[in-house]
């Protein structure tokens, strides 16, 4: 003889006991001619001239026994009885397989990929993101016109591929497109730790590119010396950025970021705060720097050193420093991104020189802040005499011990 429970399953005939029903009743009205099939009446809401109808479906368990809801949707939205009853029995049919899945569990990645990162991803990153403006840009530019309207789950590593194929067809820099697949990527990784997603990402099996964004260039002391003058005749805060810039080795979020609260004159130092590699640094007021900063309209402490028009922290390089490099004539017949002049020049040619007059390649990277002496490595060829040294000490080591030893080869001779 067949159970209830399995009877309710396999010929989805559902009858509420007294109690259910009383517990839903007063929010849900049964639909009388579609068994397991409900509505509600919105107050606000209109659909042809009438409240509009939302549509629920309920059904037991098999196994536990309990009554199960699922909502369907709205009347304008195009559900009726009929299509309720339908998701009804396509429930209950995935039941009996073992292939049904709670409407929560369904909804993954069941959500746009505009709406996740307008909604989820870039407001939470904005507050813990020194790049937060940066992953807007790249957003906005690259990746809402083409994934957007997608829903997660739509959304392959084939698509993934073909954005990175037409950023390259478009000349962009490998930075920018590997920029722009870090953001697909970490969004995928953000959706599944917050309950949005639950399958692979599909950056997976997508081949980052491996960008060489090595600067090759430094300025001479006149190349220096010519392109602060140009900047001076353009204007006199763009040639005190870039001279800061030159003397102190800081990067130019940095230089917009000192207030005076960061110079102290007193003990003739600059404190870099919340600087990239998160390590706050000191830098003496040499006597350039110390002349530059006093020249400068003093303000409160929290008011920057350099400011915009507005009188309010300054957010980008003007674009009369490229139109004033360019005009100078440093870029001329240079195609190498490498080897262009750029604001960060600025900071290669400041441990350039250092590197230059003997200061180790150690101490160049603590004064500059970075945290990888891999990246101050790439100076070590303009050491005086560096690779010469090094050969030459090798030398002198073998031959002082060849001297040493009367039973050598060499002192034999």
């Amino acid at each position: 003889m067949i159970s209830v429970a399995s009877f309710f399953v396999l010929q989805g005939t559902l009858r509420d006991t007294a109690a259910e029903v009383y517990s839903i009743m007063a929010a849900k009205k049964s639909v009388v001619k579609y068994i397991g099939v409900y509505y509600t009446e919105s107050t606000t809401r209109k659909w042809k001239e009438r409240p509009d109808r939302v549509y629920w479906i309920n059904f037991k368990d098999a196994f536990t026994g309990k009554l199960q809801w699922e909502r369907c949707g709205w009347a304008s939205e195009g559900w009726t009885p009929e299509a309720a009853q339908n998701r009804r029995h396509e429930i209950l049919q995935e039941k009996l397989t073992g292939r049904y899945k709670p409407k929560q569990e369904r909804k993954k990645g069941q959500i746009t990929f505009d709406k996740f990162m307008t909604e989820h991803y870039l407001p939470r990153r904005d507050g813990n993101k020194k790049r937060a403006p940066e992953d807007r840009s790249v957003y906005k530019t690259w990746l809402k016109s083409r994934f957007g309207g997608k829903f997660l789950s739509e959304i392959t590593a084939s698509d993934i591929e073909d954005m990175k194929t037409e950023m390259r067809d478009l000349g962009k820099a490998e930075a920018t497109i590997k920029h722009a697949l870090c953001l697909v990527r970490q969004a995928f990784n953000k959706a599944t730790d917050w309950g949005k997603w639950d399958k692979e990402n599909p950056c997976k099996s997508v081949e980052f590119p491996k960008p060489n964004n090595q600067r090759l260039r430094f300025l001479s002391a006149q190349e220096a010396d010519n392109l602060i003058a140009a900047l001076r005749e353009r204007s006199g805060q763009l040639a005190d950025i870039s001279l800061l810039a030159l003397l102190t080795g800081c990067r130019l979020r940095e230089v917009f970021g000192l207030t005076w609260a960061n110079v102290d004159l007193v003990h003739g130092r600059l404190t870099i705060l919340d600087p990239k590699n998160e390590e706050t640094r000191h830098i003496p007021l040499t006597d350039p720097i110390r002349e530059l900063v006093e020249r400068l309209p003093k303000g409160n402490a929290e008011d920057p050193l350099f400011k915009n028009s507005k009188g309010e922290r300054i957010g980008w390089l003007s674009k009369d420093w490229k139109s004033v490099v360019d005009n100078i004539g440093l870029n001329k017949g240079i195609t190498d991104r490498r080897l262009k002049v750029t604001f960060h020049t600025l900071r290669h040619t400041y441990a350039s020189w250092a590197v230059m007059k003997g200061v180790p390649l150690y101490v160049v990277g603590k004064a500059m802040g970075q945290k990888d002496i891999t990246m101050t490595a790439r100076y070590s060829h303009l050491a005086p005499g560096s690779l010469d040294q090094a050969f030459q000490a090798v030398a002198d080591f073998r031959n002082e011990a060849s001297a040493k030893s009367p039973s050598s080869p060499d002192a034999c001779e």
